[in-house]
């Protein structure tokens, strides 16, 4: 991995920044939160897990204090099944006794569980304090850290209490998934596949060309960075179009819908993020193949590449009308109907709001 930083803007209106890519850069945070204008002598509220604490907490705080920060820490256990209140109170708690203020920092160093809370964390305390995304996995580095999407799971449903809350900065230092478990690292290509699906052509060309993987470690440095690079492109692209997902960001959720059934349905933590993401990106290839909105040929060249990098294709065995409620309770769902993300070719996705109740019966039959 070269030294060489790549820096994407993400253009919102009224909240720019950048996503900094750079190896080793956590032994650069404080030099890039100095560049993106957080003043230094202010406090830092570090939230991590332990899994990422052991091996850079250390050096990470270090850059901070050697910038001038003044630096606390909290270890939080990680997992979707962690991503509850109890974990924001236990953010909130931390806050209160280093006496954050409106002009302090958090920084979330890990993985989209650690960013998404320790985001909301942010956006409610003292109503809204700054906070910047470190993320540490591949899902997070391409999907969860950018776009200020924050919250957490009520028990009815994932992310239903949440709010917007823009980062100032977003780090991502691929150099950190070398410690990263192999089943973490497949669950975050299901989203870099997402991208290929909805918007990239050329980046599901460039997975089809990769050689088969029998671990992560064996892809090439310059590719792993060009499909990271790539997938925080069109991220960011489709961000500063709609901040607020009232149009074209909901084509991100592709796969979300179908997956958010399966992690619900399932129990929060039986799969991995990336799994369901996965699994509901089938499901949508196949609900697409009822309505003729893409070819077979299509939807198997997704299932393939899901399988190639590792992933679950097969669909779990779940009651259809418990699927079809849960479904009806998605945070997508707009006066009472459930609006869907479906490909309509390989790089070309569109919402749907007309899918019929019988299509979804179909399209799960299929599946189960």
């Amino acid at each position: 991995m070269n030294n060489k930083s790549r820096r994407i803007l993400v253009d919102i209106a009224n909240h720019p920044y950048e996503v900094v890519i750079a190896a080793e850069g956590l032994n650069r945070i404080g030099t890039e939160l100095n560049n993106a204008g957080i003043n230094s002598g202010i406090k830092v509220l570090v939230v991590t897990n332990p899994d990422v604490a052991k091996p850079y907490s250390n050096q990470f705080l270090e850059s901070l204090k050697q910038s001038g920060y003044r630096t606390s820490l909290l270890v939080l256990e990680a997992g979707e099944n962690q991503k509850n209140q109890n974990s924001i109170a236990r953010i909130h708690d931390a806050a209160y006794s280093t006496k954050l203020e409106r002009g302090s920092l958090m920084i979330a160093l890990g993985g989209g569980v650690i960013g998404d809370m320790t985001g909301f964390a942010a956006a409610t305390w003292l109503r809204g304090i700054s906070i910047v995304q470190v993320p540490t996995t591949l899902l997070s580095m391409v999907d969860a850290s950018i776009g200020g999407k924050t919250g957490v799971n009520h028990t009815k449903g994932k992310n239903l209490i949440g709010a917007f809350h823009q980062p100032k900065l977003v780090l991502i230092d691929p150099s950190t998934l070398q410690t990263l478990p192999e089943r973490e690292f497949h669950a975050g290509m299901a989203e870099v596949i997402k991208y290929g699906v909805i918007c990239d052509p050329q980046l599901f060309s460039i997975l089809e060309e990769i050689k088969q993987l029998n671990n992560l470690y064996q892809m090439e440095l310059g590719i792993l960075e060009e499909i990271i690079g790539r997938s925080v492109s069109s991220k960011a692209k489709i961000v500063s179009e709609d901040e607020y997902e009232n149009g074209r960001r909901a084509i991100l959720n592709y796969g979300h819908t179908f997956g958010h059934a399966i992690e619900t349905l399932c129990g929060y933590g039986k799969w991995l993020h990336g799994e369901a993401v996965a699994m509901g990106m089938v499901a949508a290839g196949e609900l697409a193949l009822v309505r003729g909105n893409w070819t077979q040929n299509e939807s198997d060249r997704q299932k393939l590449l899901l399988t190639k990098f590792g992933l679950p294709t097969k669909w779990p065995r779940l009651n259809i009308d418990d699927i079809i409620s849960t479904l009806k309770g998605d945070k997508k769902v707009q006066n009472e109907t459930i609006r869907f993300i479906l490909p309509t070719e390989i790089g070309k996705a569109k919402i749907f709001s007309d899918v019929t109740h019988e299509e979804i019966k179909e399209c799960l039959k299929r599946l189960s």
